[in-house]
This record gives C-alpha cells, structure tokens and sequence, in this order.
C-alpha cells in the first residue's frame, strides 16, 4: 500500500479548518484526500493535552523523517570534529546545523548526546560543555499561583507559528541562585532578534511590565503577539498587551517547548550567566 505524505501547505489547513470546527470530512474534501488520512494525522500529531497545531504537527513530522533517515556513520574525523566543537562550547543542536550548512558530513543531535553520555560513564567531561550538564529539572512541586484572564496559546493565530511576518515575540525571565535576581529575555520568532535586561525589582511583575514597554517601545507596529509561560512574573500580562496594544497568550503548563525559541537562547545566555551566580549586582551595558 502506498504511503500517503501531507505537504506542509495541507498540513497547516488541516490545523486552520480543525480550530474552526470542521467535520474530517470537510477538511479531506478542501485538502483532497481520504477521511482516513486527516483521521490519521490529528490522532498521531496532536500536542499532549489532544489539540491538534500545525506548529507542533510539523515538528513531529519534521523529527520522523529525521529518525526514519538511513544512519550516517560516524567516521574517526567525524567525531573528531564534534568533540573539537563540544569542547569549544558548541551544543549538539549547533554542531549538527554547522556541519549541514559547511556540507559537511554530519550526524543528528540525538547521535551526539549520546556520544557525550557514553563519554560521561567512561568518566569523560565532554558533559561539563553541555549548558544544563545533562541535567533537567524537575517540576515544582507547590501551591498553584492563578494569573487572571490568562489567554491560552490554543487561542492563538496560526500565522505565528509560520514565522513569516515579523513581530511575534516570546519572553521569559533568568533567574538568578535562590531567585536572587532575574533577568527578562525577549526574542522575536522570524529573525531570532533576542532583548534583554536586569529587571532591578527581581521578578515583580508590575516592574517587569515597565521593563517590557520600554524595550518593545521602538517596535510598537511590530508586536503582533507575546508569548510567555504561567510564572507570576507574567500577571501584569493584562496591562502588557494594553501599552503595546498586542495580544498576550500563556503556554500550557510544564509545556516550555511551545515556547522553544526563548528557550534555547535562554540556554545561550547561561553559557555565560551561570545559573549559580546572584544576578542583584550584575552589570549590563544597554
């Protein structure tokens, strides 16, 4: 039976026409294909909570493919490059996505995490170049703190997820050991263009807020959406979306990679900003 592949374009109507409501039947009709394979595709590519997105649906599909590739081998210089780049602080994402664009030959990021977790058991410190050292973190575990009129990230356009046009922005906060100190980060998604200063009041999200217009202030015409996760920081969202006259849309919770961009450059930014250092008498030049 031959094999039936949704093109990127088919894949984002399916995503357009399941958040209006359409019968599977209408959507295979305006993609023309069978019932079965849009029943196929929102079952096997809706995110963890069941809501199909086309952003997290071509992510998984982009992942298969990665996976289903024929395995690359990995040569003696092949691997002397990678650990040559790890040793100069490149992460696995970065070591793959240099060699491809070089035309070098490569492997997947998967490939070499597991070439640093092979090397850490045999008492190797290639680990100690990765930025969270093979660690993660756990989730809290506490009282629950209510954001009120929090908007969800279901509720947002689909065009955000395209980046194509530019202005939609993701924020998040670094924060410094035992929470002393913080620092808001702002990247915007088309371009990777990333802001960033010390919030001098931590984490108060009234100072957060006057933090947040003044840095989007000169792009006031370009802040389509801001995207941020349910830390309290955030609860002044309200009058955020206000000054910049925007929209502010919340992530699910312990779903940080619906807001994966902020997060890999927060990861650059403790390349250097260790997550051990107190942040109240940093320093950043504006």
């Amino acid at each position: 039976m031959k094999k039936v592949h949704l093109t990127r374009e088919q894949r984002h109507t399916i995503a357009c026409l399941y958040k209006q409501g359409c019968s599977q039947k209408k959507i295979a009709q305006t993609i023309e294909k069978n019932k079965s394979v849009v029943s196929r595709e929102l079952k096997r590519n809706a995110n963890p909570i069941g809501k199909y997105t086309f952003g997290y649906a071509q992510d998984m599909t982009e992942l298969r493919k990665e996976r289903m590739k024929k395995p690359r081998k990995m040569t003696q210089e092949l691997m002397k490059k990678v650990i040559s780049l790890l040793e100069e602080d490149f992460s696995p994402q970065q070591i793959e996505g240099r060699l491809k664009f070089e035309n070098k030959p490569f492997v997947s990021h998967e490939t070499i995490y597991k070439i640093i977790r092979e090397d850490k058991q045999d008492g190797g410190k290639l680990y100690k170049h990765c930025r969270h050292q093979l660690k993660h973190r756990k989730r809290p575990v506490g009282e629950k703190i209510s954001i009120k009129n929090r908007v969800s990230i279901d509720h947002r356009d689909e065009t955000v997820n395209l980046k194509q046009r530019f202005g939609d922005w993701e924020i998040d906060t670094v924060v410094g050991e035992n929470n002393r100190g913080a620092i808001v980060t702002m990247v915007e998604r088309k371009s990777a263009f990333m802001m960033m200063e010390k919030l001098e009041h931590g984490k108060n999200a009234k100072e957060l807020t006057k933090v947040v217009y003044r840095l989007l202030f000169a792009y006031i015409k370009h802040v389509h959406s801001i995207t941020g996760d349910n830390g309290t920081e955030f609860a002044d969202h309200e009058n955020i979306a206000k000054l910049l006259k925007t929209r502010f849309f919340f992530t699910h919770p312990y779903s940080s990679w619906e807001k994966g961009l902020i997060e890999n450059t927060n990861k650059l930014v403790r390349q250097y900003i260790s997550k051990k250092q107190t942040l109240i008498h940093l320093i950043i030049n504006k």
